[in-house]
């Protein structure tokens, strides 16, 4: 896999060309594409080039056009994207930076499409309100905060987006969810968080796998993912790619 070509591809088809979903706009203007929502959803900056604009100026235009907007929102940045000094800009103009991640991608047909559950692990495809709010029950035990809307996007957008979860008895362990972008080479995979009780005996992989074998049902080439260092290791010794980092700089 050439990761400069597929990076330059992730670009032009993902970060160029967002996904409107329910409630959601996307505004372009010179050198930056944005996404703007209405209700739950992401809200934010997906693409820049402001290689030779007055950054400094767009940074400021955008941080009226949110306030317009009335909402939180990031500037989704991506260590290939210039200037080279555009993170110290983004600070200067108020924003604060989120973790860091990994961007991996892997070609689809290259991964495990088989989950190896341990005993007494199933798992259960989302496809009603009983199977969201175990989504959301999990994301919020794992990760910490509100996922409830992540559960609503589940039940708005099924064609586009769907979800698994991993059930050891009544009780579930972990959930994942894969986001189709139609038009596109790429699927993306969400969530994975797994209960502390239970990591290490290869629940979040058979979740992967789950996934990678639905994207490649769905005629996807690739599978993307914003990888945190406790998952980062696990996706590259599946056969995922990085290639670059990605800060989130939010703005309240």
């Amino acid at each position: 896999m050439d990761v400069n070509e597929i990076l330059a591809r992730f670009d032009r088809e993902i970060r160029q060309q967002p996904q409107e979903g329910p409630g959601a706009v996307v505004e372009r203007e010179p050198g930056v594409v944005r996404v703007v929502r209405a209700a739950d959803g992401w809200t934010g900056i997906t693409w820049t080039g402001l290689e030779d604009l007055d950054a400094d100026a767009v940074i400021a235009a955008q941080i009226r056009r949110f306030a317009e907007a009335g909402v939180p929102w990031e500037w989704k940045f991506y260590s290939h994207d210039r200037p080279e000094d555009l993170p110290a800009r983004l600070l200067r103009a108020g924003f604060e930076p989120g973790p860091p991640e990994a961007l991996l991608v892997a070609e689809v047909r290259a991964l495990p499409h088989e989950p190896k559950l341990p005993d007494g692990v199933r798992l259960v495809p989302v496809t009603d309100a009983e199977g969201a709010e175990l989504v959301v029950r999990i994301h919020d035990e794992v990760f910490g905060g509100d996922h409830a809307a992540v559960g609503r996007t589940l039940l708005a957008r099924p064609d586009e987006v769907k979800a698994v979860v991993a059930m050891a008895g009544d009780r579930p362990i972990c959930a994942g969810r894969v986001e189709f972008h139609r038009g596109t080479d790429f699927a993306s995979i969400w969530g994975g968080g797994t209960a502390e009780d239970w990591r290490g005996r290869g629940v979040f992989k058979a979740v992967v796998a789950y996934r990678a074998a639905q994207a490649a049902a769905a005629g996807f080439r690739y599978l993307q993912v914003d990888a945190s260092d406790d998952s980062r290791p696990i996706l590259k010794r599946l056969g995922f790619a990085e290639l670059a980092t990605t800060v989130p700089f939010v703005h309240e």
